[in-house]
């Protein structure tokens, strides 16, 4: 139990993505106050924790009534995990998360907590993906599905941390160290995401 809830707190805080949240949260926020700043991302974690709350009860459950196995969502889920470590290693500019008039539109807005900071750059399609990953064979057990919750929302609290803390991480860090930081969890993300794969291929097809 301990192994599986590490694991899925290591995917989830790569897949986060934290660190790499914290430049363009303080260059989407530039117009406003720190006071401003932190009610959205306060308003940004606690949208994002609903979303995800909302798929991990509803993930197993949407699984069986579309006939899909969880050995093919960890197919998908490791091709789609993979192609978010590329972009983070090559530090490109992540379409698995938002595309490029999404943030032409994001720049326009003054209140980004919802979109796009909660969604798609915190609750994206790889965060929700990862959930699905997790809870999609069902918890059975009581124990587990509580641990998982306290992971998600672990994370949550670590981004709600580094969000309220850019700015002197920024002056710290700038663009290239959070690169460095991002590319490094780009490699272990691929890596996992790789596995994800295997264990896919290997449940459907057998040993």
């Amino acid at each position: 139990m301990f192994q599986v809830l590490l694991r899925f707190f290591v995917v989830f805080l790569v897949v986060v993505e934290p660190v790499s949240l914290i430049p363009v949260f303080v260059a989407l926020t530039a117009h406003a106050t720190e006071r401003q700043r932190r009610q959205m991302a306060r308003r940004a974690v606690l949208v994002a924790a609903i979303i995800l709350t909302l798929f991990s009860v509803a993930g197993a459950p949407l699984l069986r009534l579309m006939h899909i196995s969880i050995d093919s969502f960890r197919i998908f889920g490791g091709l789609l995990l993979f192609l978010m470590a590329l972009e983070m290693v090559f530090a490109r500019p992540s379409g698995t998360r938002t595309s490029q008039p999404e943030e032409v539109e994001s720049l326009r807005r003054q209140d980004i907590s919802v979109f796009p900071l909660a969604f798609p750059f915190i609750a994206g399609p790889g965060a929700l993906a990862t959930i699905l990953l997790a809870f999609g064979e069902g918890t059975d057990r009581l124990a587990m599905f509580v641990g998982l919750i306290a992971c998600m929302f672990l994370v949550l609290l670590i981004t709600l941390v580094a969000m309220y803390v850019a700015s002197p991480i920024m002056r710290v860090l700038g663009v290239t160290g959070a690169n460095v930081i991002n590319r490094l969890t780009g490699v272990l993300l691929g890596a996992l995401a790789v596995q994800f794969v295997i264990d896919g291929l290997r449940g459907s097809f057998g040993s």
